[in-house]
């Protein structure tokens, strides 16, 4: 059997045009089917199934671990619920890292990092769902300069679950950063990177496989990522405080994190203008609990949110299993302890990597580096939305004792 070939023409445009046509059916016609106010209903712990004084240990950790002149986590919030309700999220410290940072707004607005990088795939399953994208695919049929070194044997679901052998960052990750270049510069180089290992064959996470997906969406739909993600994510479930980049949101809402010490350019560190409106589809994204709130309601409730169908059950179900088992190649013991699904990583039970020692393998969802872990337990329709601003490498256990805290809650 012959290799697919690229898209053609007729389907690059026919892509686009379905994009266009839901442009129109979530603009001013369909206005009125987006929710004004996305936040899902608050209510109290009891009234879905939480012990309170067991949720106040959690809250009471981070109190603890953000109050004080030396406090190891200048601010944060946790947001519970479950069933498509939550209980009312708390904040907690400051806004900033820095001596005299005002204290944390209600309405903050927190860098996600790389639990952008879920949001992403869902949006390239949006194009799977459409018949635009065959996750068994060759990456050579949608980028067909990837080549070279093995890369030709890549197939998109390695993009999708951090088994293509592509770095992590690429080696001039800093330079680039540093130029302040633009997200072209981020791909050509991804396409370029030397592969670590033979595709399939190992599990390495890598930022860059997520930004070849994002140019795959490119490719397709003739958008930015930034405005496909936007038409396609977040308009449709009324996600108010919610961008890829920080584009058209006030300064003031923005949380200032704790950069790296690899962080040494002011000019492009986290914090920087640049930076927050680069909109990286490996870790750009700004919300709020609230609105990560709604897409974990909608990932528990297959797909579908206040009228709102997003995904199908079938995406859902397959964003939420180990798609490791599929890879004939991997190891058992990889297959085993490291499973995950289609953009969203399975909780790494009994390893270093576990979110949490009463979370079972099935729990999915992802951390970023700010000291941000999300995940959602199919089991009792509950989730969990921790964000900070620490560097979560630091101490990667006060996630887990919250999350120990928080998962103890749930009866």
């Amino acid at each position: 059997m012959s290799e697919p070939t690229g898209p053609t023409r007729r389907e690059v445009l026919g892509t686009a045009a379905v994009a266009g046509s839901a442009l129109l059916s979530h603009g001013a016609a369909g206005a009125a089917e987006v929710p004004a106010k996305a936040e899902l209903p608050h209510v109290k712990p009891e009234d879905i199934g939480l012990d309170p004084k067991q949720l106040q240990v959690a809250y009471d950790l981070m109190e603890k671990w953000t109050t004080g002149k030396d406090a190891p986590v200048p601010g944060g919030a946790i947001l519970v619920g479950r069933n498509g309700k939550v209980v009312a999220p708390r904040f907690f410290g400051h806004q900033g890292p820095e001596p005299g940072a005002e204290p944390i707004r209600k309405d903050a607005m927190f860098y996600l990092a790389s639990v952008t990088k879920p949001v992403i795939y869902m949006a390239a399953l949006r194009l799977v769902e459409r018949g635009k994208i065959n996750l068994s695919d060759r990456v050579t049929r949608y980028i067909p300069e990837f080549t070279g070194g093995g890369k030709e044997d890549a197939l998109v679901l390695h993009l999708f679950t951090h088994t293509s052998g592509l770095p992590d960052e690429l080696p001039n990750n800093a330079e680039l950063r540093k130029k302040q270049s633009p997200l072209k510069a981020f791909v050509e180089g991804a396409i370029k990177a030397d592969l670590l290992f033979k595709p399939g064959t190992r599990h390495s996470y890598a930022s860059c496989g997520t930004i070849l997906v994002a140019e795959i969406i490119q490719r397709l739909s003739g958008q930015s990522v930034r405005e496909f993600v936007k038409h396609e994510i977040i308009d449709p479930l009324g996600l108010k405080s919610t961008g890829l980049g920080s584009q058209g949101f006030a300064a003031e809402r923005l949380v200032r994190a704790v950069v790296p010490d690899y962080q040494k350019d002011k000019d492009a560190d986290w914090n920087s203008t640049y930076w927050r409106e680069f909109g990286s589809p490996a870790g750009g994204m700004f919300s709020t609990p609230e609105d990560v709130a709604v897409v974990c309601a909608l990932m528990l409730n297959g797909g579908k949110w206040n009228g709102t169908k997003l995904l199908s059950p079938a995406t859902v179900r397959m964003m939420t299993s180990s798609r490791l088992d599929d890879m004939p190649d991997m190891p058992e013991p990889v297959r085993r302890t490291q499973p995950w699904g289609l953009g969203w990583r399975l909780n790494h039970a009994g390893t270093p990597d576990s979110w949490g020692d009463l979370l079972d393998r099935r729990v999915f969802g992802h951390t970023g580096s700010v000291g941000n872990a999300v995940w959602m337990d199919p089991h009792t329709k509950g989730f969990c939305i921790l964000l900070s601003n620490y560097l979560r490498s630091r101490a990667p256990w006060r996630l887990v004792h919250l999350s120990n805290a928080i998962a103890a809650a749930f009866d």
